[in-house]
């Protein structure tokens, strides 16, 4: 058993689905568990209205198992550390001391300008990959950042909200954990459904991004 650790933020769980998707697809191995996991508020400054109100504490799995049919048809992956300081931790941990602010700081007009952005580009990527159109996708399970980018998203999509998981109302934005909730709550209340195509995506600090077409 080996251990694997992903430090994409928002974006974790796309790219840990995609390292977990090449280990199987090159035969290293047959059963990967994928974790998704955040405790935002040992960095938060619950002064602070513009984070603490936003984003909680949160986990959700899931289990790929190698198959003669695929699930994961594509993965996109990007990153870009020119825009880290737009949302950041900007302390760091050395000698048992912590040098600077120890709090997540975050811009976020310019997060969500370069969200939506993005998240556009790396969906339509992933798509293509797949040989896939927006039209054919079910569902659009999101990285639950906010109801706006989520929207601005699916509009540029070309896709309605009812195709859309939207959990953030009940969760927060849980980063890496959100997506795997999402996907918990799509198939636990029966709209997630065998057989349909999905569309992953997540944006977050780093900046890393990235998107997963599927069919489950």
């Amino acid at each position: 058993m080996a251990f694997t650790d992903v430090q994409a933020v928002c974006a974790g769980f796309t790219y840990a689905l995609a390292i977990a998707d090449a280990f199987i697809r090159c035969g290293t191995y047959k059963k990967v568990l994928v974790l998704g996991a955040e405790t935002f508020s040992r960095i938060l400054n619950f002064q602070d209205r513009g984070t603490c109100v936003l984003f909680g504490d949160g986990a959700g799995a899931v289990v790929l198992e190698a198959s003669s049919e695929p699930g994961i048809l594509s993965t996109a992956l990007h990153a870009d550390g020119s825009q880290r300081d737009i949302l950041c931790v900007p302390g760091r941990a050395g000698n048992g001391e912590v040098h600077g602010s120890p709090f997540m700081t975050m811009d976020g007009p310019a997060v969500f300008k370069l969200a939506v952005k993005v998240l556009e580009q790396v969906a339509h990527e992933a798509l293509e990959k797949a040989n896939l159109k927006p039209e054919q996708i079910d569902w659009l399970v999101p990285h639950q950042a906010n109801i706006r980018i989520m929207e601005g998203t699916a509009r540029k999509m070309g896709m309605s909200m009812d195709k859309v998981i939207v959990t953030v109302d009940e969760h927060g934005n849980t980063s890496a954990a959100s997506i795997p909730l999402a996907l918990d709550t799509g198939i636990r209340t029966g709209q997630i459904q065998r057989g349909q195509h999905l569309l992953l995506e997540g944006v977050g600090g780093g900046f890393a991004w990235g998107a997963v077409a599927l069919k489950y």
